[in-house]
């Protein structure tokens, strides 16, 4: 029997967190040792606990180096680890970027690239293009994070702004072999939209992204507009034979960690199911209707018998109205918690498996059928703190968030529902 439903939650996210764990993926991905020299290079929330296992398991000498987010560093002997802003680039991002293009060029064919790739990398690694400064990427990171787009469209637009993104960096090695190891927190883990590729192009062609932008009406700088409406340099796809011995594996995944949390809740005595690890959309609706699906079980035992617990990951978004404080972890389950109030024998937790949701500290937050009774009770407005985007404000008001802490790798949001 569960009796703290909240410690039940936080164990399925640790065993979600566990199956990502570098020094379970890296091990079994170690690519074949080159006849010439090994260069690490890497950027990601993961990135330094990526670059610390390779360094324990590989077999022969290696230098190079990776970046991370701020407070996410972890030492490394032999790979020199950087720190930057995320979400808004900064001057250490962009100088970051300039390192790793550096690191990888002038290499030989008989040299080999390994590129640690985790989410958080588009923002770490700024690099606009010739004529344009930093401000013009912060700019355009700025409307793309404000749009409520989904990821495949924001990464299709930043890579069309880039000197590294959408395989660049590893067109930069060329003609070293290089090799991608990629923990995926993208829905249906494309690796060309992991840190908007750097090492992996995408079929998406300037054409596409020029689309994308007019069909969800992206309100971007004139002169960036300008440019990629105007740039003469040919879209770079996966097919480009200087690309032909080039390797791509994902390492971790959503779905691989859901797989684990819905291990640990049967072996705890309660059937787990998945609903999917690729769900898009505006985060409070997504919110609803898992909320919904909650309801039905817990007041009518359908579509799922009880006790169950109902996990989901993918990646919402955030239409940004307002000033609040959030993320699109605590926002959904604001959503949720809206839909589900008043029902009794409903615990949630959602969170960003990186360990961060938004620009706070928290990792997400929890949510029962009581929390708009106390939010109420502590004077708060669950619709004023949606329509401010203040999520992280309302959970914080009657003390429900979830604050795990830097997880070292980055595999999309984590959600669970229990229904007892």
């Amino acid at each position: 029997m569960i009796t703290d439903p909240r410690a039940f939650l936080t164990s399925l996210f640790d065993a979600a967190i566990a199956a990502a764990d570098p020094d379970i993926c890296i091990p079994a991905n170690l690519p074949t040792p080159p006849k010439g020299r090994t260069v690490v290079v890497g950027a990601g929330k993961g990135a330094a606990q990526l670059a610390r296992a390779f360094e324990r398991y590989w077999p022969g000498p290696l230098a190079g180096v990776i970046v991370t987010r701020y407070g996410y560093a972890v030492p490394c002997e032999r790979i020199e680890v950087l720190e930057a802003n995320h979400p808004v680039p900064d001057e250490a991002g962009l100088a970051a970027a300039q390192r790793l293009i550096e690191t990888v060029s002038g290499l030989g064919e008989d040299d080999l690239v390994v590129a640690l790739v985790s989410g958080g990398g588009s923002a770490l690694l700024p690099a606009p293009p010739d004529g344009f400064a930093l401000a013009d990427e912060i700019a355009l990171n700025e409307v793309l994070l404000a749009s409520g787009a989904p990821i495949s469209v924001m990464n299709a637009v930043r890579k069309q702004f880039s000197r590294i993104k959408g395989g660049r960096l590893a067109l930069a090695a060329d003609p070293a072999r290089v090799v991608s190891l990629i923990v995926s927190d993208i829905p249906g883990d494309d690796p060309a939209q992991v840190a908007s590729g750097p090492t992996v192009p995408d079929s998406v062609s300037r054409a596409d992204a020029l689309a994308m932008i007019d069909a969800h009406g992206l309100d971007l700088p004139p002169a960036i507009l300008d440019h990629m409406r105007g740039a003469a340099e040919p879209d770079l796809t996966p097919d480009d034979p200087r690309l032909a011995r080039n390797q791509v594996r994902i390492i971790a995944s959503a779905g691989v960690s859901l797989e684990a949390a819905a291990a640990a809740a049967r072996d705890a005595g309660i059937e787990a199911m998945i609903l999917s690890d690729a769900i898009e959309g505006e985060a409070r609706d997504i919110g609803a209707m898992h909320g919904a699906i909650a309801r039905e079980v817990a007041l009518r035992g359908r579509p799922f018998a009880k006790p169950v617990v109902i996990l989901s990951g993918g990646e919402t978004t955030v239409t940004v109205r307002g000033r609040g404080k959030g993320g699109r972890n605590t926002e959904f389950l604001l959503g949720l918690a809206q839909a589900i109030d008043g029902v009794e024998g409903i615990a949630a937790l959602a969170a960003d498996t990186d360990g961060i949701d938004g620009s706070e500290d928290n990792a997400g937050a929890f949510a029962d059928g009581t929390s708009i009774a106390r939010l109420r009770a502590a004077g708060g407005d669950p619709q004023a703190y949606l329509a401010n985007n203040d999520a992280w404000s309302a959970f914080d008001r009657i003390g429900d968030l979830f604050v795990p802490g830097p997880t070292g790798t980055n595999v999309n949001d984590f959600r669970a529902i229990f229904v007892r």
